[in-house]
């Protein structure tokens, strides 16, 4: 089970930040896989403070539903962009999902298009893992596990259009290219791993032209792969943090 963070423990357990910036898009099925980390979950849209890059041993970014430009509704997002470039600046371990790895992808050069003309992907996708996947030290498992192609959970409408200079592509979709990459010790994924059927579904719950009951049902065909691959990638992340917290100290 995951070590919730207190100021006042003593523990030589590294420290994983989790940015949350809205109620309702939260670790989910992650909080039971993070493994030997204190997790400090900073609501950001509280107006809880970030902590700088040297002040973590790993960064996980949550999604949510604005986008990753949008600095008048969501103020907190220059300090967000900033910190996860200066993590990985420092080599400390990132994880960013939907919002996330678009956050990600501006921090580092790249470029994200708002309400993409592709239209929205939503509910259980097919993922499919390119082969550098199998070398990465989080995606790597996710291959050995499932194969190269998995199903996973999304809800988005904006894009990953370009990486980052020095990124490297690890995923796509039939819709969208950009469901996975790396710059240096980050790692961006479009999809939500993290999501469990409840929480996709109430997600869905709040679009007009979704089915949630379709949606849930979907998830539910798939349920083994799709824990699977939130396991695969939480314990990975936090295998990558450990071993970061071991090199760097």
């Amino acid at each position: 089970m995951t070590n919730q963070y207190s100021p006042s423990e003593e523990s030589s357990a590294p420290v994983l930040t989790v940015i949350q910036h809205e109620g309702n898009v939260s670790l989910d099925q992650f909080e039971q896989w993070l493994d030997g980390v204190q997790v400090r979950v900073v609501r950001a849209d509280r107006g809880e403070s970030l902590p700088g890059a040297e002040e973590t041993d790993g960064l996980l970014v949550l999604g949510g539903t604005m986008s990753a430009y949008d600095d008048a509704v969501a103020p907190w997002l220059p300090a967000v962009r900033a910190l996860m470039a200066d993590a990985v600046e420092r080599d400390v371990p990132v994880l960013g999902i939907c919002l996330g790895a678009q956050l990600l992808a501006v921090a580092t050069g790249g470029r994200v298009e708002v309400d993409a003309p592709v239209g929205h992907e939503n509910g259980v996708i097919q993922v499919r893992l390119r082969p550098d996947a199998a070398r990465d030290p989080v995606l790597g498992g996710v291959v050995t596990a499932l194969g190269r192609t998995v199903a996973a959970p999304s809800m988005h409408g904006d894009a990953v259009t370009a990486l980052p200079d020095g990124g490297t592509w690890l995923a796509s979709s039939a819709q969208y290219p950009f469901q996975a990459f790396r710059i240096g010790s980050a790692l961006g994924l479009q999809f939500h791993p993290e999501a469990g059927a409840d929480l996709l579904a109430e997600w869905a719950g709040s679009h007009e032209d979704l089915d949630a009951d379709a949606i849930r049902a979907d998830y539910a065909s798939s349920a083994d792969d799709l824990a699977t691959l939130a396991r695969e990638i939480a314990e990975g992340f936090a295998a990558q943090v450990r071993r970061a917290d071991v090199r760097i100290g």
